[in-house]
């Protein structure tokens, strides 16, 4: 997992709740068994018409949201059916923060474990940033390791994460390099044993 101290990144602002898992990425995407390779069905029955061509309707295929990495999102984003594909499809389209005013449990824990910052904030602040993102050339700045994020207008916002996953995230750390963390220690439990 990479790890992320900051980011500066453009924001996409889909201002819809309750976006499902399968909404993220539908079920008859989930036949893989990398964790790439996903982002190209994120969001797919929203970003494509039935023949598969991308609707020109919906702003993620807008030229001005091609770079984007911050996503803003209404409240109980992920909820639905538990899949860690939806943070595997976020993440591999690019995005490295999504901001939303409340996350469904399993999400949330799925997207820290893979390396995506998920912040809760208040709805209002968000619908400041929403409008602003409309046009398409609206930039966050998000400094984990102080837990604030800047805006255009240099205004400063805390929010919580928290510092068990925080630490993770600061180290890139996924499940599999926290428990090497320990290596000496299970070595020296082998030969013990």
């Amino acid at each position: 997992m990479e790890a992320i101290k900051e980011h500066k990144g453009l924001v996409y602002p889909l201002d819809r709740s309750n976006i499902d898992t399968d909404q993220i990425i539908p079920k008859q995407f989930l036949k893989r068994i990398e964790r790439t390779g996903f982002g190209q069905f994120l969001f797919y029955n929203w970003r494509f018409d039935d023949e598969g061509k991308p609707r020109e309707d919906f702003a993620l295929n807008q030229p001005q949201y091609q770079e984007a990495s911050i996503l803003i999102a209404g409240e109980n984003f992920g909820c639905g059916s538990s899949r860690e594909h939806a943070p595997w499809a976020l993440t591999d389209f690019g995005f490295k923060v999504i901001i939303a005013p409340s996350f469904a449990d399993i999400f949330y824990n799925n997207a820290l474990k893979n390396g995506i910052v998920p912040i809760k904030m208040e709805e209002d602040k968000l619908t400041k940033w929403m409008q602003k993102a409309e046009n398409g050339a609206f930039v966050l700045y998000v400094d984990l390791e102080n837990q604030q994020i800047t805006d255009d207008e240099g205004i400063v916002v805390s929010f919580e994460i928290p510092e068990y996953h925080k630490e993770k995230l600061l180290n890139g750390w996924d499940d599999i390099a926290l428990t090497l963390l320990q290596e000496e220690k299970i070595v020296e439990f082998e030969n013990k044993v």
